[in-house]
């Protein structure tokens, strides 16, 4: 089809920024006919920043035929009614990980979603890092032979201003602390290099770092279902924050993407570098600190899988994969043995 792809923004805090400068970029496939927050401020200050059109209320976004899908950039507890207004206006929909604040809202999401014949995107950006695509190429070749370890280093920085915001890092709201509102794009790209996660054993607190309810530091290690092993060591209380990284170890090389930076070693004595963005990628005080790049690619492959009747790259099983991952590592936690992760 030639016409562009309508969408709007509903949600427009802090998450709105990435996607508005990725639209921008997309302009002449991927239309934005509405931009709507339930604040009257932040609907004038985005119109006054972008340029990009805002609606007065939800209805009136959803009752546009114009609209094709909608990318909800709402806080988690949300999700699930907002996914069901949008679906019975007949949309498609684009959704801020994570799914849902809670693993049975989380299932809803995608089971409503799966029912309507809507498509669903979930926004984890990571997986579109052009050296995490290099390193999935390489893996799906077969280029680093068998994986028997994988693991990912998560050290981020959070001051505490970032979690006196109304309900940061609260259950209720979040669903959860580093894990699932930070520690998640990491988590699910290693997840998509490595494969599934069959048990984990892990260590769970809230450090004295910082005044929250949810958890800060983890500790967990990991056996995979091809029989790898490894480790997630994730938190929000490393000052000033690092770039994350996943190491895969294969049996002919190994690999180490740090940040949006890709190092490959061979046995042979080959080498290979993929070179990203500098800077902290969001790692520090400032988490919107990163390009928009991701985002644009992201936005691009969910509006082709609408209209080609696929799945995009990162859909509701990939987050039910990694809501699944997460909600074991704290079980285990919690119980203080190791836990079985769900088969889907």
């Amino acid at each position: 089809m030639n016409r562009p792809f309508g969408v709007a923004l509903v949600g427009l805090g802090m998450a709105v920024s990435p996607h508005a400068r990725a639209l921008a970029d997309l302009r002449e496939s991927v239309v934005v006919r509405h931009a709507w927050s339930p604040s009257a401020a932040r609907r004038a200050a985005f119109h006054a920043a972008t340029g990009f059109p805002v609606a007065d209320s939800l209805e009136a976004v959803l009752e546009d035929a114009a609209v094709e899908a909608v990318i909800l950039l709402t806080p988690p507890d949300t999700h699930l009614e907002l996914v069901e207004r949008v679906l019975a206006a007949g949309k498609h929909v684009l959704l801020e990980k994570p799914l849902e604040a809670d693993p049975q809202r989380a299932e809803a999401v995608v089971a409503s979603c799966a029912a309507a014949g809507r498509v669903l995107g979930l926004v984890l950006q990571h997986r579109f890092r052009p050296a995490a695509e290099r390193l999935s190429a390489l893996i799906q070749d077969g280029a680093l032979g068998a994986i028997v370890g994988a693991g990912a280093v998560i050290r981020l920085w959070r001051p505490q201003s970032y979690y006196d915001q109304p309900g940061r890092g609260r259950r209720a709201r979040d669903g959860g602390g580093v894990l699932l509102t930070q520690g998640i794009h990491t988590l699910d790209l290693l997840l998509s290099l490595a494969g599934p996660v069959a048990e984990v054993a892990a260590f769970a607190v809230t450090s004295a770092v910082h005044r929250m309810e949810t958890e800060d530091l983890v500790a967990a290690a990991l056996k995979f279902g091809s029989g790898a092993i490894g480790t997630v060591d994730a938190t929000t209380a490393a000052f000033p924050g690092q770039p994350e990284r996943i190491e895969i170890i294969g049996t002919r090389a190994t690999a180490s993407l740090i940040g949006a930076e890709l190092d490959v070693r061979w046995h042979d004595g080959r080498t290979e570098q993929v070179r990203g963005e500098t800077g902290t990628g969001g790692a520090g005080a400032d988490p919107m600190a990163f390009p928009h790049d991701w985002h644009r690619a992201l936005i691009a492959d969910f509006a082709a899988a609408v209209r080609a009747g696929r799945s995009p790259r990162a859909d509701g099983a990939a987050g039910l994969a990694v809501h699944d991952l997460i909600g074991a590592i704290l079980r285990s936690a919690e119980q203080g043995a190791a836990v079985a992760v769900p088969v889907r």
